[in-house]
């Protein structure tokens, strides 16, 4: 009777888990919580099986939906979706998300078809004892890659801007796995069925951390979403950062200074020289044209990658200011009423200078990564016609 109330409990306290994560992950939109409640649904079909199992005795149907959930998806689904927490790189997310299809597919047909041996008791069934030689391939087959996925993605979060908050989410999701795989491989009577709670325990503890990023530093955006929400991890393996960003939500960018004096004489506080009316013709002696040059380019991005795009276009940001001297202004604005466009808006010294900044090595290192954020492109160049200006305006749009 123990082992019966036991599993009832296992299986209503995973489909209250089950619950809860799906309605987080409708509001958290990104991937890896998608990821997870789909791993607790696995394991609630899993416990919820294995409570007739408990009942009556196993057969070779809740068996099968015993191993499929709690050996298979479960475990399969917590590994991914600690990769999609932890790791920042388009390529690797698409690799593993090609493997994870692999081993969801082909593992759950053997699973499904393959000759059962029956002898059932109500304990949770060991895999050796019932299943042959090929399903116990398979399985050992996602086990591996899941224990590999947890190194790769542990490996990432230590990386990181906040290594001990990332660490310890991907450390319960690695918890989590390995009970699932212990019990599905062992059973392991009563014993694995607190185990089993154990395992949801860690995946909800390790998703509701994940929903509660640690505060950065003042001065980076990084982990705050625009309008007060909570942020989602960023590409962790990218430049290095000085940590003197702007505070700002909403404009974030940095204006580098000319340098005090140069071929054209006075310069203003914007590093423009002053030439009244005959500022396109270049000085006297060779000089660089002193027309500044201006291009905003408007960029719309793709449902749930608004927070990847701003945590490069942070990293560019800080690049430009520290690499380009006639990169007069460089700044990246959100926009409220449209929360899925970003509008960048630069202003260089000349044409020349317009031209270095494209050929920047961050510059480009820019576009490719955030070309799988961005759905469509508006660029429009401006050259200066007249302008009027605070003298605190750079100040203004990047507070210190």
């Amino acid at each position: 009777m123990v082992e019966v109330g036991l599993a009832f409990v296992c299986a209503l306290v995973a489909w209250s888990v089950t619950a809860a994560l799906i309605a987080r992950g409708q509001r958290d939109g990104g991937t890896y919580a998608k990821v997870l409640a789909g791993s607790a649904v696995a394991l609630a079909v899993a416990l919820s099986a294995a409570f007739p199992g408990a009942l009556l005795g196993f057969s070779g149907l809740t068996f099968r939906i015993w191993q499929i959930g709690a050996g298979l998806f479960g475990p399969l689904l917590a590994a991914w979706g600690a990769l999609e927490y932890a790791v920042a790189s388009p390529r690797v997310r698409f690799g593993a998300r090609l493997v994870v299809t692999t081993l969801a597919v082909v593992p759950a047909v053997v699973l499904a078809l393959d000759p059962v041996r029956s002898d059932f008791g109500g304990g949770y069934p060991p895999q050796g004892e019932h299943y042959d030689i090929i399903p116990g391939l398979a399985l050992a087959a996602v086990h591996l890659f899941a224990v590999a996925a947890l190194a790769g993605a542990a490996a990432a979060a230590l990386r990181g801007r906040t290594p001990g908050h990332r660490a310890t989410v991907v450390g319960l999701l690695a918890l989590a796995v390995l009970l699932e795989i212990a019990v599905a491989r062992l059973g392991l009577g009563v014993f694995g069925q607190v185990l089993m709670l154990g395992a949801l325990a860690a995946l909800w503890a390790a998703f509701m951390r994940a929903q509660d990023p640690p505060e950065e530093p003042q001065g980076r955006r990084r982990g705050r979403r625009r309008g007060g929400g909570r942020g989602r991890r960023g590409d962790d393996d990218a430049w290095d950062d000085d940590g003197d960003d702007g505070e700002d939500d909403a404009v974030f960018g940095r204006r580098r200074k000319a340098e005090p004096e140069d071929d054209y004489g006075y310069e203003d506080d914007y590093g423009a020289p002053y030439g009244g009316a005959d500022d396109d013709r270049a000085p006297a002696g060779g000089g660089r044209p002193s027309r500044m040059r201006g291009v905003i380019t408007i960029y719309a991005l793709a449902e749930g990658r608004a927070d990847d795009f701003d945590d490069v276009a942070d990293l560019v940001v800080d690049e430009v200011a520290r690499r380009e001297p006639d990169t007069l202004l460089f700044a990246c604005h959100t926009v409220p009423s449209a929360p899925l466009q970003r509008i960048v808006y630069a202003i260089y010294r000349d044409d020349l200078a317009m031209e270095e900044h494209e050929q920047q090595p961050h510059v480009r290192e820019f576009t490719r990564r955030v070309a799988h954020s961005v759905t469509a492109t508006n660029v429009i160049e401006l050259s200066l016609a007249g302008a009027a200006a605070s003298d605190h305006l750079a100040d203004m749009l990047m507070p210190r």
